[in-house]
């Protein structure tokens, strides 16, 4: 019934910059927060970025002032990040608390996941 689409992750050097996106769609009553996660080889999934339902937005130590979450739309969520250093390259997930037409109870959704990696 939902799904998260993630969109432009790719090939960077260090110091350089992407955005990523997640486009969520379907039977959508509501989305609560909605953040970004990334998982590298061999390491636990964490938490990069996320904006909660009050519009608050949270970020990981390791990216403070270096990457920015943003909605685009409402249904519609960017990660700018800039700066990139090698150790950001993993694989990039899009994280949603929803809440759909049929369902009064919100769940979370996952994207896919899309890899960025960044060369030294």
């Amino acid at each position: 019934q939902v799904q998260l689409v993630e969109s432009g992750g790719g090939l960077v050097q260090a110091g350089g910059s992407l955005r990523l996106s997640c486009e969520a769609s379907g039977s959508i009553a509501r989305i609560n927060a909605m953040g970004w996660y990334r998982q590298a080889p061999g390491k636990q999934r964490e938490l990069v970025a996320i904006s909660t339902t009050g519009g608050r937005l949270n970020y990981a130590d390791s990216v403070k002032g270096r990457f920015t979450i943003s909605k685009d739309n409402a249904n519609t969520l960017l990660l700018q990040m800039n700066s990139l250093k090698p150790e950001d390259t993993a694989v990039y997930y899009c994280n949603a608390n929803i809440r759909v037409l049929t369902n009064p109870s919100p769940m979370n959704y996952w994207g896919k996941g899309i890899l960025v990696t960044v060369s030294p």
